[in-house]
């Protein structure tokens, strides 16, 4: 008979020994050192130590969610749409703990952040690769914001990369066309680089799969699966704006943007459009 379940209640004031020998540890297999040797604040102020941290974990968050689009797009592109629905529920959930992590930044106060602002330079989101080639998986195709890489060859490599290839919405609507759903060739043979334009027959395409959900009910599934994503999104962004708002107003952003008008702005962006004018035409 196998020994019973041991709680940490049985483990309690026991000698736990581990031998370097025997195997990997904990904070081995996760580096741990390397991963808490990454917080220099540039100043003594107290809440800087936060701010790092914070914007850190974002990037592992994104990371996360990079990995996760990347692999469902692929399987998009095989017609396997179910795993990947999986992958993009994933990445709805991860956005969960990004906006999360706005409330927690909003503990900060306008003169927290004033204390050590000035000591982060021309520092800004705007720099965040991982952001960019999220954006432009995603959909949200701006040329112009790749230009800030300009200086940094291996960010501005994997940033093309992006901006070059089809993003998600593209390989959906590529998918609906290969089970014979009429789709013109300039949606699902175009520069993929430039802004995806919304037109008519793909909201038609829409309409006919929302009112006919028993006979396309992969692509209904999945269109679901992406309008909780952007959903979810758009949460992030405008918890981010408000978070802005309320640590420094209405002042230009470190790295020179409108700060808040430009999040105002970013609010409007639809990466899947006729999946939300549909619901209208419906």
């Amino acid at each position: 008979m196998s020994d019973p379940i041991r709680t940490a209640v049985d483990l309690e004031g026991e000698d736990i020994h581990w031998d370097p020998a025997e195997g990997l540890s904990y904070g081995r297999y996760l580096k741990l050192d390397t991963l808490m040797a990454g917080q220099t604040p540039l100043t003594d102020e107290h809440d800087e130590m936060m701010f790092i941290i914070i914007h850190q974990a974002s990037e592992l968050w994104m990371k996360l969610c990079l990995h996760e689009l990347e692999a469902a797009v692929a399987l998009v592109q095989r017609d396997q749409t179910r795993p990947a629905m999986k992958m993009l529920a994933r990445i709805a959930r991860i956005q969960e703990q990004l906006t999360q992590s706005w409330a927690v930044l909003a503990t900060m106060t306008p003169s927290d952040y004033l204390s050590f602002r000035d000591k982060l330079g021309q520092s800004s989101g705007f720099q965040s690769w991982q952001y960019r080639c999220l954006e432009y998986r995603l959909g949200n195709k701006n040329a112009k914001m790749a230009r800030v890489f300009d200086k940094e060859p291996a960010a501005k490599a994997r940033v093309m990369a992006a901006l070059n290839a089809p993003s998600l919405y593209d390989e959906t609507l590529r998918f609906a066309a290969r089970h014979d759903m009429a789709l013109p060739t300039s949606v699902v043979e175009r520069e993929w680089s430039n802004a995806y334009v919304p037109c008519d027959e793909v909201e038609a395409m829409w309409r006919e799969v929302y009112l006919n959900t028993e006979r396309h009910w992969e692509l209904y599934e999945f269109a679901e699966k992406l309008v909780d994503l952007e959903q979810k999104f758009q949460q992030w962004r405008f918890n981010h704006m408000k978070t802005v708002e309320r640590i420094i107003g209405f002042r230009r952003g470190t790295g020179g943007s409108g700060g808040v008008s430009y999040l105002v702005k970013a609010l409007e962006l639809r990466l899947f459009p006729e999946l939300w004018t549909v619901r209208t035409a419906l």
